[in-house]
């Protein structure tokens, strides 16, 4: 265990977060409005190497995949997979569902319906609401899973077909060598990264959880509460993580997963079913038709980035930090899968699952507001955190819904946090399979407290701002992976055509 809290990796990483946590608690308005700044320093300047970059990392998928290469095993030639395909099918089923995708669902759609992201769309219109749906698609799909895909390939090819530890500095040797500082720093970047991506994504699952019990219970919508509800899940996920509960863990994720294919059927059955349908299967046309156009757009001409600076550019920042968490994920589960499996499995499964919930919950909420005169846009405008429960206004059922819906944040909160003391305690332990109950703890205590700090300092935007900022050097080094991971590959066997007898 001393050995592990002497781990240089786990030094630096969380000196650095906790130097951020202590600057943020003691100044929170310098801290928010140093925030500010670089969000709009990071997004302005290179909004355009994001866009390049994920696009990038689509394209090498689909080319690998469909390549010589596609054939080769995440695992030895001769290995099956662990996980039968449709229970394989379902765990990546379940990757689609989470914190994020419950927070957006409605708010996305609605905030694109009310503020278009074309200048010369009217709002709140039949056109905008179809380009809303489109974009909110295009968001969900391909383009974030890619990121996901790279990282979690790469870590499962290193662990399961060449026996090596998962750590990002291991993917990097080809290009890089060996040199321990080198690791140190790239491991360490990429934790960093990590935590802001978590503390993202934690943050947003608190937001909408005060916007619900505003909603049912009509407690304050306020940074106050927002503290109280993490202190409440700090400490229901440490005592999780310090009692090793997994039992516990493995049962709330299928509480998870009934819950959310408990409120899509209740939404979809309670609300305009036919219109959800028809706005689904216009939405992926729409996606497939814009995917180019809107992968690589930007507006220097108009001179105004802000709609791409709030959404497409933060999502994908937002996902490249989340992106060693998620990879971890999709790569446990995969051994024994081809690449051509596998790079398939990870961008249609999930982004099919979270566009046909923004179908039914935002299709509902857009339907609502057009066709019944009601005002969940505005509302959303004013405060994204009730986007989903104004919705479930309109619709049977309300208060238990809302109550459902508390329930499903706090169990995906509960989880989500869970397993990220997990991962990045592993992260910072060589990639132990087994790190120590004081690194998770540590790791636990500065989740949250990063999560609170930017919560206070600025809300939504400073907590997008983490994962802008810190993105972005984790981005050159996703770059580096790909070109390490075409290195490894062009050395492997390719497997053996079956003779026919």
């Amino acid at each position: 265990m001393k050995e592990q809290l002497k781990n240089p990796v786990f030094l630096i990483s969380a000196t650095v977060v906790a130097i951020l946590v202590v600057i943020g608690a003691v100044n929170p308005t310098g801290f928010g409005n140093v925030a500010g700044t670089l969000f709009d320093f990071t997004t302005l300047n290179f909004g355009w190497f994001y866009l390049i970059s994920v696009f990038g990392f689509v394209l090498f998928l689909i080319i690998l995949s469909i390549s010589k290469y596609g054939k080769i095993k995440i695992g030895p030639q001769d290995s099956k997979p662990e996980f039968p395909f449709f229970t394989w099918i379902g765990m990546l089923f379940s990757a689609g569902f989470g914190v994020g995708i419950v927070f957006y669902g409605v708010a996305e759609p609605m905030s694109h319906f009310f503020e278009t992201p074309f200048s010369d769309l009217e709002p709140q219109t039949e056109e905008a609401a179809r380009v809303a749906m489109g974009y909110s698609f295009f968001h969900w799909g391909v383009s974030q899973w890619s990121v996901f895909a790279i990282v979690g390939l790469i870590i499962a090819f290193l662990q399961f077909r060449k026996d090596k530890n998962g750590l990002i500095s291991t993917a990097l040797e080809p290009v890089l060598g060996k040199s321990k500082v080198v690791k140190n720093t790239t491991d360490s970047l990429a934790v960093i990264a990590t935590v802001m991506g978590i503390a993202t994504s934690l943050g947003l699952g608190i937001l909408q959880m005060n916007g619900g019990l505003n909603a049912v219970f009509d407690v304050p919508n306020n940074t106050t509460s927002q503290l109280l509800i993490t202190a409440v899940l700090l400490i229901l996920y440490l005592t999780s993580s310090s009692t090793g509960l997994n039992k516990g863990i493995k049962w709330l994720s299928n509480l998870n997963l009934g819950l959310c294919l408990l409120l899509l059927l209740f939404v979809f059955i309670a609300g305009p079913t036919v219109f959800i349908l028809n706005s689904f299967t216009l939405g992926l046309g729409d996606y497939l038709n814009n995917f180019v156009s809107y992968s690589l757009r930007l507006t220097p001409y108009q001179g105004n980035n802000g709609w791409l600076q709030d959404w497409t550019i933060f999502y994908w920042a937002w996902a490249i930090a989340w992106s060693p968490f998620v990879g971890a994920f999709v790569a446990r589960v995969s051994r024994g899968r081809t690449i051509r499996e596998f790079v398939f499995g990870v961008l249609v499964v999930p982004p099919l699952i979270a566009c046909l919930w923004i179908a039914t919950f935002g299709g509902t909420a857009l339907n609502s507001d057009l066709n019944s005169g009601t005002s969940i846009a505005s509302a959303v405008s004013n405060d994204i955190t009730v986007a989903l429960f104004e919705t479930y206004e309109y619709l049977p059922l309300t208060g238990i819904m809302s109550m459902l819906s508390i329930l499903l944040i706090a169990t995906f909160l509960i989880t989500s946090a869970d397993s990220a003391t997990y991962i990045l305690a592993s992260m910072t332990t060589n990639g132990s399979l087994t790190p120590s109950l004081p690194i998770k703890i540590v790791w636990g205590v500065l989740m949250a407290a990063i999560a609170a700090v930017l919560l206070v300092a600025g809300g939504l935007n400073a907590l997008q701002t983490a994962s802008l900022v810190s993105a972005l050097p984790f981005t050159i080094i996703l770059i580096i992976f790909v070109y390490a991971f075409t290195k490894m590959i062009r050395r492997e066997p390719l497997p053996e055509r079956k003779r026919k007898k």
